[in-house]
């Protein structure tokens, strides 16, 4: 096997990059040369049609060793019964609630990256491009020769235990817990544990790819800036061995082989490309003389539905911030909300749930159902002294979409499924005395 294994990483959001693994591979002043460098094809791989207006128009320009043409034969169908696709409707008979589950356990199979995602929600229509998905990704082993791509969305994946490397087709990212990648709709990949099994979530977004969101009176600065978003350099795989490439496409799996790695592209340029981002590296902006203010201040990227203000998708986080205000009850507020949301805790303690909510653990909070601070953290919260204080060892996040979240029937019967959540709010008692 011949392989260029480049490291390092280009930064910066939504950048028009160039990268090549061998001198003089990338052609300049044109896309399509009569003859590349090397004996290569040029191939282009687009995110969004053609005339897409310039700022949300998404293509990159491949030079590879074959085109993808040549990265799949007949197909055959493939099962993997625990990734759901939406619509997944009446996959169970559990009813509405505020739900909340502790980390899923470790299958005792081999699991890889594929193998191991176990959806959990799903809402809106993979047919029609809208809404998304919400898993879990459970693995204990590398793929070798595996490979896949998924035609139904890009996919953002949230490290809770353990790390992954994923070597796509532009190169290779490698992701920790604190850290988030995301791999662009179409695009090969393979993935392999970093030290031991690894487990997260994963957030499959079929509309919009996500983007930045607008800042409004906020400004340029704060929240996730772009510069720390890292897009790896080209790196490939020259190497003929047996090998299977799986496709999800409209929510089924097909599979093909090939006698070689379909990661042989040796040089690229454009805008199309998977990338990484450390939390860690998030400004939150907050409070600073009283009230709370919208979770909504805490989005590192959002996928747009169209509708001006409401996502498709909103990728939130709670990370370590000084909590100040004055005279102000500190946690989220008692809420009702026409959004619906996913909650998962990478590490720490959440505020608003000190016990019960655990790293590894999930909460679904869906449309228009209440939640808020259990009755701990509202005593808590109600009574103490109000000087400044520091969240610290916390990262939570939040997949919001507009759409109602629908349970898969995996999700409804998995054993971490904590029955007793609704109780953790049955000591709000009246306090109500009807005098000043």
């Amino acid at each position: 096997m011949k392989s260029a294994i480049l490291h390092g990483y280009m930064p910066g959001f939504g950048n028009d990059f160039e990268t090549e693994a061998l001198p003089g591979a990338l052609p300049h002043g044109q896309n399509s040369p009569q003859a590349c460098a090397y004996g290569l094809y040029a191939e282009q791989l687009s995110g969004s049609p053609f005339t897409a207006p310039r700022g949300i128009n998404e293509r990159s320009w491949l030079y590879r060793m074959r085109p993808s043409v040549r990265h799949t034969g007949r197909f055959g169908k493939a099962s993997l019964p625990f990734w759901k696709t939406a619509p997944c409707l009446d996959d169970h008979d559990l009813p509405i609630g505020q739900l909340r589950w502790g980390p899923p356990p470790m299958p005792n199979e081999g699991t890889n990256f594929i193998s191991g995602i176990r959806t959990m929600t799903t809402a809106g229509d993979v047919n029609t491009q809208t809404g998304m998905a919400a898993s879990v990704y459970l693995v204990n082993q590398s793929m070798i020769d595996e490979y896949f791509f998924n035609a139904d969305g890009e996919m953002l994946v949230v490290p809770q235990s353990g790390g992954l490397r994923f070597f796509t087709e532009l190169g290779r990212i490698e992701v920790t817990p604190g850290e988030i990648c995301v791999i662009p709709r179409g695009m090969k990949f393979r993935a392999e544990l970093l030290d031991g099994p690894a487990r997260g979530y994963l957030c499959e977004n079929y509309g919009a790819k996500f983007t930045l969101p607008d800042r409004g009176p906020i400004g340029a600065n704060c929240l996730a800036n772009p510069r720390d978003f890292k897009t790896p350099v080209a790196a490939y795989e020259d190497k003929e061995t047996p090998s299977e490439l799986t496709v999800k496409w409209c929510g089924k799996f097909y599979k093909t082989k090939i006698g070689h790695s379909p990661l042989d592209v040796v040089a690229w340029h454009g805008n199309y490309a998977p990338y990484k981002y450390d939390l860690r590296t998030f400004s939150p902006v907050g409070a600073i003389l009283f009230d709370h203010p919208d979770p909504s201040i805490f989005t590192v990227m959002t996928a747009p539905s169209g509708e001006e203000g409401t996502a498709n998708v909103d990728f939130v986080i709670f990370p370590e911030r000084w909590s100040v205000a004055e005279h102000s009850f500190r946690p989220p507020w008692y809420h009702m909300n026409i959004m619906s949301e996913f909650m998962g805790l990478i590490y720490g303690q959440y505020d608003a749930k000190p016990e019960g909510f655990v790293p590894g653990g999930i909460s679904l909070h869906n449309c228009m159902l209440p939640h808020g601070p259990d009755a701990t953290a509202f005593e808590k919260a109600s009574t103490v002294e109000l000087k400044p204080h520091k969240l610290t060892n916390t990262l939570a996040f939040m997949f919001e979409t507009r759409y109602p979240q629908h349970l898969t029937s995996y999700a409804a019967s998995v054993e971490t499924l904590q029955t007793d959540y609704i109780d953790c709010w049955t000591g709000l008692d009246k306090r109500f005395t009807g005098t000043p």
